[in-house]
């Protein structure tokens, strides 16, 4: 009589047991889903650095295909257009990320970025004008300071570049930027002034060496300045001040430092040789 009882006992067992079974189903479902969404963030943050712009730009188009309205997808899809230097269709996907609920206010900084290296400034000033101003970030005011130095507006772009120079623990680019700022506006001992200060945050900047001797050149100073920088370095700093020197008509000194650049270089130094000829070749036939 109790074997009635005794298998609505284990029926009863059995369907918790599913029960428990169904349960941890679903827990180990959402736990993979978490753990493929962190692999899936951790590979987008790789292709976004370390992988190949195109390799990037295709591996974001399949994942925003799949993954329609991933606001994360798409941004890496936009960023990855950029570094793979067709910022035309990474604004339109930059239009979409700005349409998305969730768009920050780094996006609209992002686009503005993106149009300044369309060479769309107007656009980019537009975009710039639409985030409130207690976003105080480096990557924004940097876009500011480069809109003023376009306008011309040499007062707010001094300004800009100072805040965005304080808002970020590595300076030595937007300070180079700013010192080309200054020697295009001619204040070639200002510009001296920023190329050198951004080679004490990063001695590695060869574009702020060059910029450092242009700004020097264009004072009449031909010598190099003391500071780090390799065999070739030293013969391609050379090559830049005989160039500044024969183009303020000092012409001698300029032949002087193309030799001494053709000397310098561990290999031939075929544009310096090239120009030294070419000199020597003028002076022939004067």
């Amino acid at each position: 009589m109790r074997h009635p009882v005794l298998i609505s006992l284990c029926i009863g067992s059995a369907f918790a047991l599913l029960g428990c079974e169904q349960q941890s189903d679903a827990d180990v479902a959402r736990a993979m889903a978490s753990v493929n969404v962190i692999d899936e963030t951790n590979l987008s943050d790789v292709m976004l650095t370390a992988g190949d712009p195109n390799e990037a730009v295709a591996y974001f188009l399949r994942a925003t295909t799949e993954k329609p309205g991933r606001i994360d997808l798409m941004r890496g899809l936009a960023k990855s257009l950029v570094r793979a230097k067709k910022p035309n269709d990474a604004a339109a996907v930059w239009e979409a990320v700005l349409a998305h609920p969730e768009a920050s206010n780094q996006d609209r900084v992002d686009f503005a970025d993106t149009l300044i290296r369309m060479n769309a400034w107007e656009r980019a000033e537009a975009e710039l004008n639409k985030i409130p101003p207690t976003h105080e970030t480096y990557a924004r005011y940097r876009l500011e300071a480069m809109v003023a130095d376009f306008r011309k507006d040499w007062k707010k772009a001094d300004s800009f570049y100072e805040i965005a120079a304080g808002l970020t623990t590595t300076p030595a680019s937007v300070l180079n930027n700013w010192g080309y700022s200054k020697l295009s506006r001619g204040d070639h001992a200002g510009a001296e002034r920023l190329f050198s200060e951004a080679l004490t945050h990063d001695a590695r900047l060869f574009t702020a060496k060059n910029n450092l001797v242009l700004a020097r050149a264009a004072q009449g100073i031909y010598d190099l300045p003391v500071m780090p920088m390799t065999q070739i370095e030293r013969a391609q700093l050379l090559y830049t001040a005989a160039l500044s020197a024969i183009k303020r008509g000092d012409v001698n000194i300029g032949r002087t430092l193309l030799k001494q650049a053709v000397d310098t270089h561990p290999q031939h130094f075929e544009e310096a040789a090239r120009a030294l000829a070419a000199l020597d070749a003028n002076v022939g036939r004067g």
